[in-house]
């Protein structure tokens, strides 16, 4: 064969060798989960730097030039088909995806200054979290036969590990597990001995996944649970019940690190009066809110007492029905803590703000960041929780908030997750969303993440709360 077709037959092996090499990467290309494109998409949406100037600041709050980053701290999922069962996804879901025409808004608010100290580097490690609702918070009176049967009461189902997974998978950081105790325990309080194991075996579930863990009293302040009511006829129940509910659960968590965080008790408040959702400062109200003292400070000493790490354990204790109100009002004031510990008591607010759009039927359905009327209730409580906390030193977590949904307002509650985070953790303030596990029907449809069926999640929301946490 003469040099020239040698040279020729080369050039052909070599065409042929990269047409094969590229038909394998065009099929490998082919055969990826259809979705790899968009899940990248999100993620590096997801891990921006929101930088701003604090040169037009809040007038209400005292504010630094600094840089703002949020990070989505979520593995990416792996190509393929999410199998998805009655328990969660066989696999995590990773990071959230938005739909078609659903936006995050670009926000770029000021980092204000906060205290240099152990708790404020706490806060900012707690970032956002989510709320396993209407699980062992969900109750029946009187109380059922099987007193194991109150987790699926509401309509949820048993919670798995999977769906703890999912839920860490996601990005959020902390995961609040309300629990109601009055069907589960004796005439003298104590507690069963299979339920405080399921306590335990969900808080492992997340607390060995390397979350931040809230547990606490919820649903136990209604006169028929025979639990806790804040006023003076009802004192001593409350505090045989607060005392003796706490010894128990302190003894059993004892040597759980920092990421256990105990919570006083939920939203304590007047239930079935006209004050039950409204603090007016006086009467019955105010001596309400002295028996909230009273109630946070026999916890806090009672915790202290137990030993173990729960002499050093955070601690978050509510005013008045969680309320950012209850929190300010004159008359409420924060536990005091053991000699040596520094800012471990946690202020808890809870803030479904705006209520005629995050929490009122039919309310309103739009939130336009650029609308004032819709961000100032907002801005006007967490200023005041910063001048009056933050800047004190004292700590805040808002342990709930979110916005049902309104049919047709998946966008507007995009808006108001990415705006009510942003404005939140600016301030060093952990939020911690509530899902009730509820997607359809009637009632207050706060579902994010679907335990029955992960893939039908709602991922936009969530994918705003991840880029400004």
């Amino acid at each position: 064969m003469s040099s020239s077709r040698k040279q020729i037959v080369k050039k052909i092996s070599i065409l042929l060798c990269m047409i094969m090499i590229m038909s394998c990467i065009g099929l490998t290309a082919c055969g990826a989960d259809s979705g790899a494109a968009q899940t990248e998409a999100v993620q590096e949406n997801a891990i921006q730097d929101s930088t701003a100037e604090s040169d037009n600041a809040d007038d209400a709050a005292d504010t630094a030039s600094s840089e703002q980053e949020s990070e989505a701290d979520a593995p990416e999922t792996e190509s393929g088909e999410e199998a998805q069962t009655e328990e969660g996804s066989e696999d995590t879901m990773g990071s959230a995806q938005l739909s078609d025409g659903i936006t995050i808004p670009e926000l770029s608010l000021p980092k204000l200054n906060v205290p240099d100290s152990d708790a404020f580097v706490f806060l900012d490690n707690m970032g956002v979290g989510f709320n396993l609702g209407n699980t062992l918070d969900a109750y029946s009176d009187p109380t059922p036969s099987d007193e194991m049967s109150t987790e699926t009461c509401w309509g949820n189902p048993e919670t798995t590990e999977q769906m703890i997974k999912d839920i860490h998978a996601y990005g959020f950081d902390t995961i609040r597990i309300p629990v109601s105790w009055h069907n589960h325990v004796d005439a003298n309080y104590n507690i069963s001995e299979q339920w405080l194991d399921r306590v335990n075996e969900i808080v492992d579930w997340a607390y060995n996944d390397g979350m931040y863990v809230i547990i606490n009293i919820h649903h136990d302040n209604h006169q028929e649970a025979n639990g806790l009511y804040p006023d003076r006829d009802h004192l001593d129940q409350s505090n045989k019940y607060v005392a003796h509910i706490w010894e128990q659960v302190s003894e059993r968590f004892a040597d759980y690190d920092e990421h256990l965080i105990f919570e006083a008790m939920n939203e304590p408040r007047l239930v079935g009066t006209d004050n039950e959702w409204e603090l007016d400062g006086n009467g019955d109200c105010r001596e309400a809110v002295d028996c909230i003292n009273e109630l946070n400070q026999l916890f806090v000493d009672t915790v202290r007492a137990s030993g173990g790490n729960n002499a050093t354990r955070y601690l978050m204790c509510p005013g008045y029905c969680a309320s950012v109100d209850g929190a300010t009002s004159p008359f409420f004031e924060l536990p005091k803590d053991t000699e040596g510990n520094e800012a471990k008591i946690i202020l808890s607010v809870h803030a479904y703000t705006p209520y005629n759009f995050a929490l009122e039927y039919p309310g309103v359905k739009d939130f336009d960041i650029d609308n004032s009327d819709r961000t100032v209730d907002i801005k006007t409580f967490m200023n005041k929780l910063y001048m009056d906390y933050i800047t004190q030193g004292i700590p805040v977590v808002i342990g709930e908030f979110g916005s049902r949904d309104k049919v047709g307002n998946l966008q507007d509650r995009v808006n108001y997750a990415a705006y009510f985070t942003a404005m939140s953790r600016a301030r060093d303030i952990p939020c911690i969303v509530w899902d009730n596990g509820l997607f359809s029907g009637d009632g207050e449809i706060f579902g994010l993440y679907d335990r029955r069926n992960p893939g039908n999640s709602q991922t936009d929301i969530i994918a705003a709360l991840m880029q400004y946490k």
